[in-house]
């Protein structure tokens, strides 16, 4: 997710887990399960204001009055949070790395990563950090012969994040089209925004043209139709258009969701009722996890604790939201998801 956004296996792969957890070695066993992480940003300290801004999780969304600005609301909102327990953005660029490849290390995340500052951190993270190549329609774009050789020279895994939802692009949008056709041949997923900004997004200084009904996934089906072997996975699950997010994932079998930002952006119980319907419809299986991680690390875990305090959830489903499905997705190597289970 872009700037500001806060408040606001069945086969192969499975079978490798299950082939790793038998032979693993005392040393292994110690590890954490690993965890994919789709949707995490590597940013500058400042990128969502002056540091440190904070977040309140599930927070009541503050009512407004537009004789003021929203903009300078939201961001006095992050500089003294309404809650209790804020979690506490980085204060240096240094800062934030380390204590988000803290929290990687130690709870052994693998995390798909995107941001201005992605060649810094993919040198200092090793195989923790999976290559995303951000995307916004702008001057500073890359092109579609940038891209290219990227995938090529596999300097980005993932087309993603990209955020043309915030400038009033539908994903099926003509000037999108060539993007669409080059992840395609080129076999990369598309992780594209579909669904929460920050609240009152529109009236953010150069979010003018963002509109809530491009939070529907539905606006996704004239790409999903032209372009039928793209691996895509919806970032924040579309949230709030539920029925419009069953509608395709029963239509476009190909199609994940992610569960970024909502997991902490959205009330425990909101989140949980979201979820719990898309797992319900027998979609569990397309289902991913990701934190949203932009400017404070803390999500992260706050996010993976969103899915496993969840009571509706067997582990078996658990396991697959935050390991089996994004490895699946991502098409591991056995080799590869042995090396995420032995830490």
């Amino acid at each position: 997710m872009s700037r500001l956004i806060v408040v606001g296996l069945v086969a192969v792969a499975g079978s490798a887990v299950v082939g790793v957890t038998s032979s693993a070695s005392l040393a292994q066993q110690s590890r954490p399960l690993p965890i994919i992480d789709m949707h995490l940003h590597a940013n500058r300290a400042d990128d969502n204001g002056p540091p440190p801004t904070y977040v309140c999780p599930g927070f009541d969304k503050t009512a407004h009055d537009p004789r003021l600005s929203w903009e300078a609301a939201f961001n006095a909102l992050m500089k003294t949070p309404p809650c209790a327990n804020p979690l506490k953005g980085a204060e240096t660029d240094d800062a934030l790395m380390k204590s988000t490849f803290e929290i990687l290390e130690r709870r052994n995340i693998i995390a798909v990563t995107s941001g201005p500052v992605l060649e810094r951190w993919r040198a200092a993270g090793n195989e923790r950090i999976i290559p995303g190549a951000m995307f916004n329609f702008g001057p500073t774009a890359p092109s579609i012969a940038t891209l290219r050789d990227g995938f090529a020279a596999k300097r980005y895994a993932v087309f993603g994040e990209v955020g043309i939802q915030y400038q009033g692009v539908s994903p099926s949008d003509p000037r999108f089209e060539p993007y669409l056709a080059l992840a395609e041949a080129a076999d990369v997923p598309l992780g594209i925004h579909v669904g929460i900004g920050p609240p009152g997004a529109p009236y953010f200084q150069g979010l003018g043209n963002y509109r809530a009904r491009l939070h529907s996934p539905l606006e996704l089906e004239e790409a999903l139709v032209r372009h039928p072997k793209l691996r895509v996975y919806i970032m924040h699950a579309g949230w709030p258009m539920l029925d419009d997010l069953l509608a395709v994932l029963w239509t476009h079998p190909q199609v994940n969701v992610e569960v970024g930002a909502i997991c902490f952006a959205l009330s425990r119980k909101e989140f949980h009722r979201y979820l719990e319907r898309i797992v319900d419809s027998g979609f569990g299986s397309r289902v991913m996890f990701g934190s949203d991680q932009m400017n404070w690390p803390g999500v992260i875990e706050y996010g993976i604790e969103a899915i496993e305090s969840a009571t509706f959830l067997t582990p078996t489903q658990k396991r697959d939201i935050l390991y089996n499905n994004a490895a699946r997705f991502l098409r591991f190597t056995p080799d590869e998801i042995a090396r995420h289970h032995a830490g």
